[in-house]
């Protein structure tokens, strides 16, 4: 599965998650702490990304990133927006 189709899946689970809250969902969790709560955790995530790129390896910046990409889905699914959102300001900012 290619990136561009994994991250529409992963948008989508969120977004199921956000309309059918499941109890033992990490996801449904953070929804339900809400935005302060979830940008929080975008922000750790960045902070994360920064330290594995200055010295934990290229493993870690993966994984990282992985994590912070997640978030960022989150963070849409909670304000109402979408992974075609970021897609489309890119498509005008390279056209």
């Amino acid at each position: 599965m290619d990136e561009v189709n994994f991250i529409d899946t992963l948008g989508a689970i969120i977004e199921d998650r956000k309309a059918n809250p499941q109890p033992d969902s990490y996801t449904t969790s953070l929804l339900e702490m809400g935005e302060d709560e979830i940008v929080k955790k975008v922000g750790e995530e960045a902070i994360e990304v920064i330290l594995a790129v200055k010295g934990q390896g290229d493993k870690r910046v993966v994984e990282e990133t992985a994590d912070l990409v997640y978030h960022l889905l989150v963070m849409l699914a909670y304000r109402g927006l979408t992974w075609d959102d970021v897609r489309a300001e890119l498509a005008l900012r390279h056209g």
